[in-house]
């Protein structure tokens, strides 16, 4: 990539600014030695409530595992679908020998579920 010293104008209104990016490229101004990995620790997920028909004797077995581990049944079914879509996610992806990104991908699942309920 080529090194740029271009810096963005200050602009007297929007339409002045209009019209420079109607005639530059953002890439002309963008350095990738200065990128850096954005963080948002406090970002909240969003959450959406749907309603799903399962047969009470599986409601029944989850309830009893749920309280087993003392959590709430509607996280410990938020953790399994959580863990079956990294899994299927990752197996679209995954080459023989990828076990870790399985597990990484696990892992990142069920810290987005501990997240949502936290809040």
């Amino acid at each position: 990539m080529k090194k740029t010293d271009k810096r963005i104008p200050e602009f007297k209104s929007e339409d002045a600014e209009r019209r420079f990016w109607a005639t530059h490229s953002p890439l002309d101004y963008f350095d990738l030695r200065n990128i850096r990995r954005a963080s948002f620790p406090h970002l909240k997920p969003s959450l959406k409530s749907i309603s799903i028909r399962i047969p009470s004797d599986m409601l029944a077995e989850l309830r009893t595992i749920a309280n087993k581990k003392d959590v709430p049944y509607q996280s410990l079914a938020k953790v399994y679908l959580a863990r079956q879509i990294a899994l299927e996610r990752g197996a679209a992806s995954r080459s023989p020998g990828k076990k870790s990104r399985r597990a990484a991908c696990i892992r990142q699942a069920a810290s987005a579920v501990r997240g949502a309920e936290r809040s």
